[in-house]
């Protein structure tokens, strides 16, 4: 039986957030070159934070400037290209992408593709719907920070059929106590709905009655609306939902039930954090008590569940579900008060998808920024998701996540190679070949599984380093390298795998000497 958890707001008082707190985090309009303020809240240009796609404006007419321009990649199969953010070690962090297609493919549906954090899938992007509707489409989720900086990545899958976009970005940290009952360690959220339920404006409730600016959607249903408790206190509240929720509620009649089917939207088979939110109103004209059971798919989710005026909410963390869900409050026996409910959230819970050995992942960036041109899709994790590896990365996945070839062979790359290439110690080949890779060949001694390498046609100086000799595993070696010194160049060349180590450390011998 999944476990639930009740929080009696009487009994927690000691959080407290101002609801006139701005959010801190990095918002970004995808796109931009502009910075600007709307209601409160601080958007930058996004130029900072990524190196690949194209800005693009909208061709349809948009109220809200955020939906104006998308930053768009070329629709390259399982190739990723990555938002990179500073945040803080350790921190939760709402995590929230908006797409509006705006035509900027020249088609008339926009594409569907996938979108990552970190190493994690998160979920494929649909807005075809919402986009008929003259919707844009939001996702939002809950992960951890587990490094100083974190990655929101778009990338193309079987299905996508023209260049991914995106048109906003954010990243706001949550108290601790918000949904801390996850452990973020193992896994993430992924937003399906948030309501406020017998609420009917126009507008979802968010910033600032929200400090996260999270969006509450309206609910009415077909129950009849009533006004719930102006006066909540919701700093007890482990999850700080915004006090505003609370003011309209869902009520049925003494000795009623109520049947709602929440979410409105069929769910995957899997496990799902769900909170709902109650408060009496102490104004009702009815005394007595508000006791009720709450029912899930026609399994007990909380028995006698005692609503008062100080509030209460009901959570579960792997609750498991699939398909509609019908939710049942039952008014329990004695109860002069009919069943409530003011709101309600439901996550799927994400296993995340781990990381790449960060020894790994520093010398691979470290390359990086040593060469002139990159690929523009290295960025994010180097291995994760499965599937969406960078460009000339193969990787096992075993315990640890480890880089084993690395083959840009033939990408017209300049720059060179740094000296803590050779902290890849898992690789068992190198290919670098054609390319203008220039400067010294580095110490590979301690790539002790290094089988192949080619390092031919590019520019490299120096001596071809003697270590090379001690690399027992090594196999395979390019048919030349050409060494470029100040007045001569010399072409070194293998042409028996059987005296490699003799005729290697002869060859450098000769270089010496030369030089």
């Amino acid at each position: 039986m999944p476990s639930v958890s009740l929080l009696l707001l009487s009994l927690l008082s000691l959080l407290s957030l101002s609801s006139s707190q701005s959010p801190s985090g990095t918002l970004i309009d995808c796109g931009t070159v502009n910075v600007y303020t709307i209601n409160g809240l601080k958007w930058l240009p996004d130029n900072d934070y990524i190196t690949g796609g194209t800005p693009k404006n909208v061709t349809v007419a948009v109220a809200v400037p955020t939906l104006s321009t998308v930053r768009s990649f070329p629709n390259k199969l399982h190739q990723k290209f990555c938002y990179v953010v500073p945040v803080f070690r350790g921190g939760k962090y709402l995590v929230r992408t908006t797409y509006f297609y705006g035509g900027v493919n020249g088609r008339d549906s926009p594409p569907v593709f996938d979108q990552m954090v970190d190493g994690t899938f998160w979920s494929e992007v649909n807005t075809t719907v919402d986009y008929v509707h003259g919707l844009a489409s939001y996702y939002e989720g809950v992960f951890l920070a587990q490094g100083k900086h974190m990655s929101l990545c778009i990338g193309s899958n079987n299905y996508t059929d023209s260049d991914p976009f995106i048109s906003a970005l954010e990243f706001v940290p949550l108290e601790e106590s918000v949904y801390n009952s996850t452990d973020f360690g193992k896994f993430g959220l992924r937003l399906i709905a948030r309501h406020s339920f017998g609420y009917s404006g126009a507008d979802n409730i968010r910033y600032p009655d929200d400090p996260f600016d999270r969006f509450w959607e309206p609910l009415v249903d077909n129950k009849k609306p009533e006004p719930g408790n102006l006066n909540v206190s919701v700093s007890g509240f482990w999850n700080l939902p915004p006090s505003k929720i609370f003011k309209t509620a869902l009520a049925t009649r003494p000795a009623e039930r109520m049947e709602l089917t929440w979410p409105p939207v069929f769910l995957s088979s899997s496990r799902y954090y769900i909170a709902l939110y109650f408060a009496d109103n102490p104004s009702s004209s009815r005394e007595g008590t508000r006791v009720f059971d709450i029912i899930i798919n026609g399994i007990p989710y909380h028995r006698n569940l005692n609503v008062t005026p100080d509030g209460v909410v009901v959570f579960a963390t792997h609750w498991p579900l699939s398909g509609a869900t019908n939710i049942t409050l039952n008014p329990a026996p004695g109860s002069n008060k009919g069943p409530l409910i003011n709101g309600g959230e439901i996550f799927q819970v994400l296993e995340l998808g781990g990381r790449t050995l960060t020894r790994d992942v520093i010398a691979l960036e470290t390359l990086r920024n040593s060469l002139q041109n990159p690929p523009l899709d290295w960025s994010g994790d180097p291995c994760l998701p499965h599937g969406y590896s960078w460009t000339g990365i193969t990787c096992t996945y075993d315990r640890r996540i480890r880089i084993v070839t690395l083959n840009l062979t033939n990408m017209g790359l300049s720059g060179s190679l740094p000296s803590n290439i050779s902290r890849l110690t898992a690789l068992s080949g190198i290919w670098l070949g054609n390319n203008n890779l220039s400067g010294t060949i580095p110490d590979l001694s301690s790539l002790m599984r290094l089988e192949t390498l080619h390092l031919e046609d590019n520019q490299f100086s120096g001596e071809i380093p003697l270590s090379l000799g001690k690399i027992q595993s090594l196999r395979e070696l390019g048919q030349s390298i050409s060494i470029t010194g100040k007045h001569a160049k010399l072409q070194v060349i293998w042409c028996s795998l059987s005296v490699l180590h003799t005729v290697y450390v002869e060859a450098s011998m000769s270089i010496l000497l030369i030089k």
